[in-house]
């Protein structure tokens, strides 16, 4: 059975044999907590690579229908070698089928300008005071909204949208990429269009 639940957590997280079998190890041979473990250590790993330059990659067109809806994004690496593998070509990929479908605004929460952000909490505000909500309470009630805005303008905050179970957001994706592969990766840039918005 240990070889069978290897061969299976490496189809699911494509991690390699020595860290599935100490997953395995540290999670008691429980399959969904061996692949949370190799998420934590692809997370750790991702985390102490955060600071090495990503100058590699690719810009990548994606053309949803009948060329109604498309996407040019550009994904750093660091290695014009990572940048060619098909590993880092279906994050891309994957990465610009979720602009396509969700919309984002910005990469990331860095990204939203300060502007932008205190208009979202003078609404929030005004619907507090509006719903009778007692005013001490307010700080709390705005950052769950901002932390709520931020998942659906942010793309790395957004959920994963093949992730059936909701947990998954586009940053926990990267980062499991750069635990696999072992290079920083970044999400630079994009731009979405559909026909007929301006």
């Amino acid at each position: 059975m240990g070889l069978e639940l290897v061969t299976k957590l490496r189809e699911m997280t494509g991690a390699g044999i020595s860290d599935c079998n100490k997953a395995l190890k540290e999670s008691n041979d429980d399959i969904d907590k061996a692949c949370q473990w190799l998420r934590e250590k692809g997370m750790a790993s991702a985390v102490k690579r955060a600071g090495r330059t990503a100058k590699q990659g690719l810009v990548y067109s994606y053309i949803h229908g009948a060329g109604t809806l498309g996407v040019l994004a550009e994904v750093n690496c660091e290695t014009d070698f990572v940048a060619k593998t098909d590993d880092f070509q279906n994050l891309v990929k994957e990465i610009s089928m979720q602009i396509a479908a969700m919309s984002p605004m910005y990469v990331s929460r860095e990204g939203v300008p300060a502007e932008v952000l205190e208009a979202e909490k003078t609404v929030y505000k005004a619907q507090l005071k509006e719903e009778g909500k007692p005013e001490k309470a307010w700080d709390k009630i705005i950052e769950g909204k901002i932390e709520k805005f931020y998942s659906m303008v942010c793309l790395y905050d957004q959920t994963y949208i093949k992730d059936a179970s909701g947990k998954t957001t586009i940053k926990d994706l990267v980062n499991e990429k750069i635990g696999k592969i072992g290079e920083n990766i970044v999400i630079k840039r994009f731009a979405r269009f559909k026909l007929g918005e301006e």
